[in-house]
């Protein structure tokens, strides 16, 4: 059965135009991994459309809002697919597969009788499809230069234009013979990779984007290239989006942040704005006074048109999750770590707040502590780094706690203790109090890197999983080990059952597996996926579940007495790198190398 998705914190802000405002000026949809979220924006409640199973590469909706498309990237040598989507009902009204490998844009044609679709390099199709049968009409290649983008004329269910790299065509279709004809725009002398078009309404002229960093505008009466803008100031890192006001002063977004307003009459940039990451989407308002800007650092503004000041309506993380951790007790709030940043989120309304920097440094691994009063954090720099939860003040630092990283930490049921895990993999036992911390006990014996320690609930007792393929269970009185495990596979996830009669493992060789913590000897082996490495688990406090996760982007409910999975979630387009259940039993959060972060309902009869 289906994994309930409750919410989502994420947007996947390098899809170019991936973030829409309905035209009923009350929902923004975005894709997130191989996900669509429609959110709407005053009560932030967000549904789904969930049919993709990899992630979703291009996304558009018709002119009345009744119809969304979007396609899909799938591996080498196989078909991806695009879906028509009904608006009201949130059901999938049609399936198409013909391109390969990606579906690289999507458009309506302005009736909402058509769709066309563009394939991505491995393709090069272009194919219009009829919506209500869902049968393409004809189909064409659109040559060997790679295309970018597919629009229909405002007016016309039958011309199109596709931009590609140095080319923009011109497309009749002949519905009758199905067939696709051309025309070529004259350039003259001008080679520029085109990336992005917008149509004026009259449909007499169009504005290409490219990745020189300026705008060419073509006469498309003529198919001829009409003059350049802006002089002398090209656009850093390209243009990667644009949008026309109904004045015809362009908007324009480039990769370096920049967010132009351009005059129609000489192409000069009349005012502009700085953002976080290079706009990807701008999306107007029905009386284009405002817009929603959607960048790559997946950061979501609202903006005005007309000074084009921006206030920030969303963040996320916007490259790998490493891990999550809920503070004890308390399921109210919960922390992440990526590589540029730890932030922690209101779980009701998935709202940011707090967020800690450490200047280009990465943070692999963070805990809260049982008492509340200290973020735990392992970072790449082989520093513990402690701090304040609410202001995210440096509360202590531990310098070379670990020689090429910390990978894995946790504190101790007293809060006076944390144990570490390093690249190097040493366990390291600290003792933590108002003004000092030293080291207590260092554990030599793995050879690969600590990926996850867990302690048991007398704190006598640790577990620690590392790449060498051990797992050892050390006497935290006496700093030695107790029981050493060995398989062949990196162990990636170590965790005591509900009694700690059992540990449960995975790892590199796509297996969970049950061992006695009296003897360590192996009890059950499980086929914890099919596809890729399992990366994470979590597993209930009354020890009658646990999920899994990891690279086939699958999180996967199990009965723990069966071995069986009940429910599957399909979400990330990514692989899972951590888990966990919320205090109250009553969510699972997963993270993944995506930036995305998935919360399920927790079943509440799981169906054996």
């Amino acid at each position: 059965m289906e994994l309930e998705l409750s919410a989502v914190i994420g947007f996947s802000g390098n899809v170019i135009q991936g973030l829409i405002l309905h035209p009923d000026n009350e929902h923004i949809i975005y894709p997130l991994g191989s996900t669509i979220v429609v959110r709407h924006i005053v009560s932030r409640v967000q549904t789904f459309l969930r049919g993709h199973d990899q992630r979703v590469s291009c996304i558009t909706i018709s002119r009345s809002g009744n119809l969304i498309a979007s396609g899909q990237q799938t591996h080498m040598g196989f078909q991806a697919q695009a879906i028509i989507w009904d608006f009201n009902t949130k059901q999938p009204l049609q399936t198409i597969k013909l391109h390969k490998v990606l579906v690289q844009s999507l458009h309506f044609s302005p009736n909402e009788l058509y769709l066309a679709s563009l394939g991505g390099q491995d393709d090069n199709m272009l194919v219009i499809w009829d919506v209500s049968t869902g049968k393409g009409l004809c189909g064409s290649t659109i040559g060997h230069e790679p295309g970018f983008e597919v629009k229909f004329y405002n007016s016309s269910d039958s011309k199109l234009i596709t931009v590609q790299n140095l080319i923009v065509k011109i497309w009749d279709a002949d519905y009758v013979s199905k067939k696709l004809n051309f025309q070529a725009v004259n350039l003259g002398n001008i080679k520029r990779q085109i990336l992005n078009v917008v149509i004026h309404p009259s449909d007499r002229f169009a504005y290409v984007g490219t990745r020189t960093g300026d705008i060419l505008e073509l006469n498309l009466e003529n198919a001829l290239y009409r003059r350049a803008g802006p002089a002398r100031k090209l656009f850093s890192q390209g243009v990667q989006c644009m949008a026309l006001l109904p004045n015809g002063d362009l908007l324009v977004g480039a990769g370096d942040g920049t967010l132009a307003k351009l005059g129609s009459q000489n192409l000069q940039v009349k005012v502009q704005a700085e953002v976080l990451g290079g706009p990807t989407s701008i999306s107007l308002t029905s009386d284009a006074t405002h817009m929603f800007l959607g960048t790559s650092q997946s950061n979501i503004y609202f903006v005005d048109s007309d000074e084009l000041k921006a206030e920030l309506r969303n963040t996320c993380h916007y490259e790998r999750i490493n891990d999550i951790a809920f503070p004890l007790n308390y399921s109210e709030v919960f922390a992440t770590c990526s590589i540029n940043d730890i932030r922690v989120w209101n779980a009701r309304n998935r709202q940011e707040l707090l967020r800690i920097q450490v200047q280009n440094l990465e943070c692999n691994c963070i805990g809260f502590t049982p008492d509340g009063k200290s973020i735990i954090s392992g970072w790449n720099d082989g520093k513990i780094r402690a701090f304040l939860p609410q202001s995210g003040k440096l509360l202590y630092a531990i310098n070379d706690a670990h020689r090429h990283g910390v990978t894995a930490i946790i504190s101790a049921n007293n809060s006076t203790r944390v144990l570490s895990g390093g690249i190097e993999g040493e366990v390291r036992i600290w003792k933590i109090g108002k003004q000092t911390q030293t080291m207590e006990s260092s554990m030599k014996e793995h050879r690969g890197r600590v990926w996850a320690i867990q302690i048991n609930r007398n704190n006598d007792l640790a577990v620690t999983a590392s790449s060498d393929g051990s797992c050892i269970v050390w006497d935290l009185r006496s700093f030695s080990r107790v029981i050493c495990l060995f398989e062949s596979t990196m162990f990636k996830q170590v965790l005591y059952n509900a009694d700690e009669s059992q540990l449960l493992t995975t790892g590199s060789d796509r297996k969970i597996t049950y061992w006695d913590t009296f003897d360590g000897q192996s009890i059950r082996m499980l086929d914890g996926s099919e596809e890729g490495e399992v990366n994470a688990l979590a597993i209930t406090r009354e020890g009658d579940y646990f999920v899994s996760g990891g690279e086939d982007q699958r999180v996967k409910f199990w009965s723990y007495d069966e071995g069986v999975i009940l429910y599957e979630g399909i979400g990330h387009s990514g692989s899972i790198n951590k888990i966990a259940f919320s205090p109250d039993q009553r969510s699972i959060v997963t993270v993944g190398a995506e930036g995305a972060i998935f919360m399920w309902n927790v079943p509440e009869t799981p169906q054996q």
